[in-house]
């Protein structure tokens, strides 16, 4: 796109760690990413960065002091999912199915896997261009740490935008996964819906989602080369942050880890009281997804549960 760093680019399914892991990365001064106010307004962020978002952060947080999701605060200087920005400029962005919930298959295919006519992919692929060229020159053409969770169907698109990218896939316990990301859906559409949905169908959205976004990935990601790929596991991740962080710097031959790592301690103190949601797995829970994300375990290295209720006395 330019001769600035190509982008690192963050990858993985929904509740997986990816927000963490941005979050962990962007402490490195050295790095720009897309904020939360720039994803509320992509169109006019480079002119309205001091008095207008000053307006809109005291409204929002009187109302949400965290995401509604999660317990993480709501900051408008943080790193955000660059796909709600892509939301706010067009029609080309998986969270629209958050509003037209019956059309989610739909939206999906295609701004997710990108199926369908070419001229929308060239719309996708302007869309995003124009993002993070102004993302760039926000952040004086630092290397950009993005974030996108739909980006785990689209590594082809990607390598064309820019070959030397750098990816990041992380991936957590299936079952944590499948649970968290149906708080999340409840959650989101409860507030965003323009239509009502069946429950079972929402139940059924997730599984599928999950399997095509994460078949495709696996099916691509040989197309980055192994130079460029790192897998994290998120488990590893939440247990010694500083090493997997290093083992990424060192990865992708990125700036001295040791200048960024005070600012990471300072900020993994300021989060030691977060505490995740947690959700009960049920026999039901266990044996759905065992039965339709097998692939997951065998790729990813996670143990099955058995679903099968202990005998009785």
């Amino acid at each position: 796109m330019t001769s600035h760093p190509a982008p690192v680019f963050i990858v993985g399914h929904w509740r997986s760690g990816t927000t963490h892991l941005q979050n962990l990365l962007c402490q490195d001064e050295r790095f720009g990413y897309l904020s939360t106010f720039q994803a509320m307004a992509p169109g006019f962020f480079l002119i309205g960065d001091r008095t207008i978002k000053r307006l809109v952060a005291r409204v929002a947080r009187s109302r949400y002091p965290t995401r509604l999701i999660d317990n993480i605060p709501l900051a408008f200087d943080a790193p955000q999912e660059d796909e709600f920005a892509l939301a706010n400029l067009s029609p080309c962005s998986f969270v629209h199915s958050f509003s037209f919930p019956r059309q989610a298959r739909e939206i999906f295919n295609r701004n997710v896997l990108l199926r369908g006519p070419s001229a929308h992919r060239t719309r996708w692929r302007e869309r995003y261009r124009t993002l993070l060229r102004k993302t760039t020159l926000a952040c004086g053409g630092k290397r950009l740490i993005l974030k996108n969770c739909a980006h785990s169907a689209r590594i082809p698109t990607l390598l064309d935008l820019f070959p030397d990218a750098k990816f990041i896939h992380i991936h957590r316990n299936p079952y944590d996964v499948y649970l968290s990301t149906l708080h999340m859906h409840r959650t989101v559409l409860a507030r965003s819906q323009l239509q009502r949905v069946d429950p079972r169908q929402l139940e059924e959205n997730v599984l599928v989602f999950y399997e095509e976004l994460l078949t495709r990935f696996l099916e691509d990601r040989t197309r980055i080369p192994e130079a460029n790929l790192v897998e994290v596991r998120f488990e590893d991740l939440e247990a010694a942050p500083l090493a997997e962080l290093r083992r990424i710097y060192d990865a992708f031959d990125l700036p001295a880890f040791g200048a960024a790592e005070p600012e990471l301690r300072a900020y993994m103190d300021s989060i030691s009281d977060y505490r995740k949601n947690v959700y009960r797995r049920d026999l039901s829970d266990i044996e759905r997804v065992n039965t339709r994300w097998g692939f997951a375990f065998d790729a990813f290295g996670y143990d099955r549960l058995d679903p099968t209720p202990p005998a009785g006395p």
